[in-house]
């Protein structure tokens, strides 16, 4: 059942993480949500990076989720050039 609905869900995700986004966000915030999860009976410790804008209505969008190894300045790097890539 889980896989019937994730397989659903997939397409929808897809669009909307490439969906395009306004030129401009007055104010942005980004941040990484640290999370241990379990995978084949190993531990290991995720970032969640999320990025929240207020655009020009002020009203609050996220632009990106994505999940990284861990949080680094490179792999923040490539999520602000995906977001660029999407004006």
């Amino acid at each position: 059942m889980v896989s019937d609905i994730t397989d659903k869900l997939l397409p929808k995700i897809e669009e909307w993480q490439n969906r395009p986004l306004p030129a401009v966000y007055p104010i942005v915030f980004i941040d990484a949500v640290h999370f241990s999860v379990g995978n084949d009976g190993v531990i290991r410790k995720l970032a969640v990076y999320v990025v929240l804008g207020i655009n020009e209505e002020g009203k609050k969008e996220i632009p990106a989720i994505t999940i990284g190894e861990n949080e680094s300045s490179k792999y923040w790097l490539s999520v602000l050039n995906s977001l660029k890539n999407r004006l």
